[in-house]
This record gives C-alpha cells, structure tokens and sequence, in this order.
C-alpha cells in the first residue's frame, strides 16, 4: 500500500479511533505515525526513527520555556497576584453597567500575563470573582460565562505556553510569537469588555451596578498591582528589546514570583507547600505538552515521508479560489475539531499538513498563528468539551454546566468579531513583532 491520499486518510481515521477508545492523544498519533511508517518501511528503519525523534523532538533549548512560565504561574497564583489584581479592577470599574464581569475580564487579563493557561486563569479568576457576581444579583449565565471566556485570553496574551508551542512546532521565532500576542490580547479584552458593556445597557437587571469608589481609593489600590508590572516589565520588557532571550526572561520572571510567594502574608508551611504544589503541576504540565510533541513529531515524520504536505500544498495552491478565501476555510477547520480536542491536539494534528500550505501561499507564519490559537480559544468555550465550561462548571456547582456553554456562546460571538477583525487587518498582529 503505497498511495499517500489513502494511507493519509487511514491514520487519520485510526487517530480518531484510537481517541474514541480512550487512548491519550499523544499515544494516538505516535502509533498511527508507527503503524503508516511500518507500511511504507522495514521495523529496523521504524526503530532508528523513535530513536533519532525522540531525542530530536524534546531536547530542544526553547522547550525550557514552557515549565518556566507554567512554575512561574503557578507562584503568582500562590502569591495572590489574582486576588490584588481583582481588588484593583473592582476599584476602577464595579460601578460601571455590568462592572463586575469587566473587573473580571481585567483580571483574567491582567492574570494571563503571569500564567500562560486558560484553565488556571478561569480556576484562579473565577474562585475569587463569582462569589462577587453571584452576591451582587448577576445573572449566573453571564458569570459564568465571563469568566469561562475570560480564561481563555491565558492562551493568547503572552507568557503564553501556547504561543512556545507554536513557535517550536513550526520553527518560528519563540520572542516574534510571544510579542505578536499583546496586540491580539490587548483588542481580545477590548471586545469582551465592549460586549459585556452592551449586554448590560440592554439587559440591566442581569448585571446591577456596583457602588462608585471615590478617586482616592482607586489610585491607592494601584500599589496591589506592583507585582503584575513588574512581571510584565521583566518577561515581555525584556524579549522586546532583546536584552533577554524568551528563556531568560522566563527565567527571571519565575524568580520574580518565586520572591512574590516567600514575601507574601503566608506562614512557613503554607508557603513550602505553595512550592512543592506548583513545582509538582509544573512538571505534570511540562510532561503532557513534552509527550504531545513526541507523539505528533512521530506522526509528521509519516507524513512526511509519504509527502503529504507536498501533496496537500500542490492541490490547494492549484484551487480556483482566492489564496485569502483559501486561509479562510482553513481556520474554519478548527471549529469543528475544536468541539471535541484541546488546544494542544489541534495544533500538533493540523499544523504538519496546513502550516507548508500557509507558508506556500505566501502568507505571514506569525499572523496566521495568533489566528490558528484564536481559534483555539474559541474551542475552548465550545460545547460539548469547552474545556474551561467544565471548569467554571465545577468551581460553581450552583449552576448547571448548560448556563455556563448559554452564558459562554455571548462570548464566542466576541471572539468571532475580534477573528474578523485580526484577519482583516493582519498589522495588529505583526506590527510588534517586526519592530523588534
């Protein structure tokens, strides 16, 4: 069996076989790259292949970036960077229309900046933020889904884990690809606060106003987001000018928060128990993202060897449509998959095949990635395995996980525009990244 269209189709179908059983991801794609690569090869050749990827795949410098800014997350979370940075945003904007779901976007966005998960940005964010909601009278869907949708701006806004991911699965500059996500992050956070500011001018009573703070109070509660500036100055500050490289800067941004936990208000044990936990997800996180990629290279290397990127390049170049409309329908591929994968999957099953096809088009690598995990985001707050959803779902078990998936599909309307938009005008997303 030598025809690439045929066995392309049969390891992706026995992917998805093998996921449908309950086999992990990573697993899946490593043995349906084994079994196609045995099909076109002998087993000694099947065994030099896992020896060389295995090796080549993970022993790379820019990999220590993701347990860095993960450790680095997790100490600002122990430290109470996500409980100041609420105190802050409440101050400022719980008086508005619907202030308290923007106080919570703020501090999803604010908190994404210290960590590059959704899922610890909805846990942290939502654990201090719907308690609030719910005391204040607000309707339980859109809680729930502002800080569901909230989370996923952890994925965009850099130190993002899955902007690294992107950079080392496509061999783009890691720094270039964090840098591209301010911009993107900043206009993501400006179209949620936008749409939670409507939903409240036409629907008041779901969300009532909160009680005006005096401007003295407000300028004073500046001093509890020091830590937030100065991780922001350090980590991206850093990449930007180039006095540090993106593992540098991850480097010195774990430090900083390492230092934010030890001068926290917190006993000896408690803050012993802050570093052993965080060190401990760090390494699980880092493991899962690590296995992922071994898996996917293992699978690239059989599509490769089948050419079908090639292939799947030639045939889509030779399309009667226009090379945009073409970027389009394959960002409209994530939907779908985003509906029953995660962030991670998507991009380690999509990008060996699209990504030579991008790039043969002629489009910008940085810009079509920031849209790539745009869509990702989407898929997180997507039923019927919205990641996040599950989270928030499991946080407030006073309401039901449809309200939270009701609640989110406001937002995925938001993220939809704010798509548009990136995709429309592809400066927002590379104008940093080129003055670098």
């Amino acid at each position: 069996m030598t025809d690439p269209t045929l066995l392309g189709l049969l390891s992706v179908g026995l992917i998805f076989l093998l996921m449908g059983l309950g086999v992990p991801v990573f697993a899946a794609l490593g043995l349906a790259g084994i079994a196609g690569i045995m099909l076109v090869q002998d087993v000694s050749y099947v065994y030099n292949v896992l020896q060389n990827i295995a090796f080549n795949k993970t022993a790379a410098y820019l990999l220590t970036v993701i347990p860095l800014f993960i450790i680095m997350g997790n100490f600002a979370l122990h430290a109470g960077v996500g409980k100041s940075l609420f105190y802050v945003a409440k101050r400022w904007f719980g008086h508005l229309p619907g202030g308290l779901a923007i106080s919570t976007i703020f501090t999803c966005a604010g908190f994404s900046a210290t960590s590059g998960s959704s899922v610890a940005t909805a846990a942290t964010v939502g654990s201090i933020s719907l308690p609030e909601m719910k005391q204040a009278g607000y309707d339980k869907r859109l809680s729930a889904g502002c800080v569901a949708a909230g989370g996923v701006l952890g994925v965009l806004i850099p130190p993002s884990v899955l902007l690294v991911f992107y950079a080392a699965l496509t061999e783009v500059s890691a720094g270039k690809m964090l840098m591209a996500g301010v911009i993107p992050g900043v206009l993501s956070v400006a179209v949620f606060v936008a749409g939670v500011f409507i939903i409240s001018i036409l629907r008041p009573e779901m969300c009532p106003r909160g009680e005006r703070v005096g401007w003295k109070k407000r300028l004073t509660s500046l001093r509890r987001a020091w830590q937030l500036l100065l991780l922001i100055v350090v980590v991206l500050g850093s990449i930007y000018t180039g006095w540090a490289t993106p593992t540098e800067a991850a480097s010195l941004g774990a430090v900083a928060s390492i230092l934010f936990l030890l001068m926290s208000k917190q006993d000896r044990k408690t803050k012993l128990k802050a570093i052993g936990t965080s060190s401990r997800d760090a390494v699980n996180t880092t493991v899962m993202i690590m296995m992922t990629m071994l898996g996917a290279g293992i699978y690239s290397f059989f599509l490769s060897l089948i050419r079908v990127p090639q292939l799947v390049s030639a045939w889509v170049i030779d399309l009667p449509l226009p090379a945009i409309v073409i970027i389009a329908l394959i960002l409209l591929l994530y939907v779908p998959m985003g509906m029953f994968l995660d962030a991670f999957s998507m991009l380690v099953i999509t990008l060996p095949i699209l990504f030579p096809v991008v790039t043969s088009l002629g489009f910008d690598s940085i810009w079509f990635g920031i849209l790539a995990i745009k869509m990702c985001e989407i898929g997180l707050i997507t039923p019927p395995i919205g990641l996040n959803v599950y989270v928030i779902a499991g946080l407030d078990k006073g309401t039901a996980l449809t309200d939270v998936f009701s609640g989110a599909s406001w937002f995925i309307l938001m993220e939809v525009v704010t798509v548009v938009i990136i995709f429309s005008f592809p400066w927002i997303a590379t104008y940093l990244p080129n003055t670098m």
